[in-house]
């Protein structure tokens, strides 16, 4: 110990301070090192920042340098980069306050005891400050990360919100970050800061590379920011300011892209917000109706915020003052995931549809203001659902009978379909659905998805995408048959919903992967040109910087790639009468197929022997 402090050329050096064997001694130098460092400006200090901030990262939960005073030294040591240009320019201190405020971050990440001892070591101050850009959106994205797992704990909240700029600055921030992250470093390669292109990459990449990274921070420091703005969103009192026509709006548009795909993003604010009667009346309103619709496609992904959205929706539903304003745009959307048992926390989440839309029909107001068709479509599904109690007491042999009646027209509509008759096949297929018993999922998985592809060439792609929905809900696993991903993400294609037909194709391609089916399986691990050439043209449309790269004229926007896919033929995309009987796993049922199948051969040879 001692030989290594006498050739340290730095007296008080804090890597030779945490060599110290002793752990008194070395707790009483880590004191001295935390007291003394805002005071200094000797060279060389953003060298042990770096470390603390690594050691912060990796132990977030060890109360070590807690104790010892690392959140009364940060916060110095960003209010002295505000204060002092002349000291911030100086050797490497301008990646001080970055570190700083991600060292607060992370050891308030988990800990509330750690956020309170940070709150009365006066860490909110300097943090705010970096909120309102008074250094660049780096540390903006820092500060917004440490500013919301403080406002993440009931003790410290309030501390928080009593600055009340946080919330108006962190919905700033929500709605502009990804045009300043791309005005101030994508846009202009020559003009990037090196310490930003440093902190980016860690010193090892090039310009591609910073660009990706970039892309990646901007998404954080839009989610971080709507992170914060929800635990805001909790308190009705601070409702009426979140809830801007102008914000709500862009909410749902809000999803942090493919680089942070597991955040709840904007979708999850709307859910915090529809949990109170406040928030449902606010985006419920008339002036705001895109919200509504944008819920609704949301609702019938297949992604993580799939079960967010259908919360929001039948929320709305359920509230007698909102249910008149949404009942329409939303009951389509909730009928087609009618048919869907398990999704997030819901158990039998179309048993609840189906009461939620039961219930609003009885309501006296709400029946009065839904159009006759939203009316006709949730009679239908209420008759379908009582069709399937009856079910539950008809003879085996009658649900044979009907199973192979089904059959029967369902080749019929294949046949239909092979020849060019696309609307008659259309047709047979809607034959075949009301014969087939609803207990038949498989098959009726079938008969939604080749009626989807059916509406997909009659031009018809809101239909396609019901039908494909509905095939989904039914498959098990829920939202993962091949073909009926890839018939939504065409539909959705042609409407120009490019993430929604993003997500899906991208799921299509991963279902591929696992297939048995050889007609889907990843040859050589080779993913379907078509496939791949509707995926990099929904990543250019999506691309996270694009509204700002074409608002800004900027030469690195990604281009408009409406004329890079071309439409494939859907043959290996078809589905045979066989294929859904392959998939059967069990001898009780498989018995029960080769029985209606044998039933329906007859059926055609007698349909022949008539004609």
């Amino acid at each position: 110990m001692d030989k290594t402090q006498s050739d340290c050329p730095y007296p008080g050096c804090f890597f030779c301070v945490m060599k110290e064997a002793n752990p008194s001694k070395r707790r009483a130098s880590v004191l001295k090192f935390f007291r003394e460092l805002p005071s200094q400006d000797d060279n060389g200090q953003a060298l042990p920042i770096s470390s603390l901030w690594n050691t912060a990262m990796a132990h977030p939960n060890d109360p070590e340098f807690i104790n010892l005073g690392i959140f009364e030294c940060m916060a110095a040591l960003i209010w002295k980069g505000l204060k002092n240009r002349r000291w911030l320019a100086h050797d490497q201190n301008i990646y001080i306050p970055y570190y700083a405020a991600h060292i607060i971050g992370s050891y308030t990440m988990n800990m509330e005891e750690f956020a309170e001892h940070a709150v009365r070591a006066g860490v909110i101050p300097p943090l705010v400050e970096l909120l309102r850009g008074r250094l660049t959106w780096v540390e903006q994205r820092v500060a917004v990360r440490a500013l919301g797992h403080l406002t993440t704990y009931p003790s410290t909240f309030t501390a928080v919100a009593d600055h009340g700029e946080v919330l108006e600055l962190a919905i700033q921030l929500a709605s502009s970050s990804l045009e300043i992250v791309y005005s101030h470093f994508y846009q202009f390669v020559d003009q990037r800061l090196g310490y930003h292109c440093d902190l980016l990459t860690r010193g090892m990449g090039n310009a591609e590379t910073e660009s990706r990274k970039a892309e990646e921070w901007a998404s954080q420091l839009q989610c971080w920011s709507l992170q914060l703005i929800n635990c805001f969103a909790f308190k009705p009192e601070f409702l009426r300011d979140i809830c801007k026509a102008d914000f709500l709006v862009k909410l749902p548009g809000m999803w942090g892209g493919l680089v942070n795909e597991n955040s709840p993003a904007g979708v999850g604010l709307l859910r915090t917000i529809c949990q109170s009667k406040v928030g449902q009346g606010h985006v419920a309103v008339a002036d705001i109706p895109g919200t509504i619709d944008t819920l609704c496609n949301i609702a019938r992904s297949s992604d993580d915020w799939q079960y967010m959205a259908v919360d929001c929706l039948i929320w709305l539903v359920q509230d007698a003052s909102t249910c008149h304003k949404v009942i329409d745009e939303a009951a389509p959307m909730l009928i087609d995931l009618a048919d869907i048992s398990t999704l997030g926390d819901y158990k039998k989440l179309g048993d609840t549809i189906v009461t939620v839309l039961q219930e609003c029909m009885q309501q006296g107001n709400s029946r009065r203001t839904i159009s006759t068709q939203t009316k006709a479509e949730i009679d239908e599904l209420l008759r379908c659902k009582k069709s399937f109690k009856l079910e539950k007491n008809m003879l085996k042999e009658d649900l044979h009978i009907k199973q192979a009646a089904a059959l029967v027209v369902k080749l019929e509509g294949n046949s239909l379909f092979s020849s060019g008759n696309i609307a008659g096949a259309a047709e047979k297929y809607s034959e075949a659905l009301a014969l087939c018993p609803m207990k038949s999922k498989k098959e009726r998985v079938v008969l939604y998805s080749n009626r989807a592809q059916c509406y997909l060439l009659l031009q018809q792609p809101l239909a396609a995408i019901s039908d494909a929905t509905r095939a989904l809900c039914l498959h098990s696993p829920v939202n993962r048959h091949a073909k009926s991903l890839w018939r939504r993400a065409q539909a959705y294609d042609t409407l120009g919903f490019a993430k929604e037909s993003l997500l899906d194709a991208i799921l299509f391609i991963n279902e591929c992967s696992q297939s048995n089916d050889p007609d889907l399986s990843l040859k050589q691990n080779k993913v379907p040109n078509y496939a791949e050439r509707l995926v990099k043209k929904q990543m250019r449309t999506t691309w996270l910087f694009r509204e700002a790269a074409l608002k800004r004229g900027g030469v690195h926007c990604q281009g408009d790639a409406s004329d890079v896919f071309g439409r494939e033929a859907d043959d290996s995309e078809w589905e045979t009468a066989s294929e859904s009987d392959a998939e059967s796993d069990a001898r009780g049922e498989a018995d029960d197929e080769t029985y209606v199948r044998t039933m329906a051969t007859r059926m055609i040879s007698v349909r022949k022997a008539e004609e």
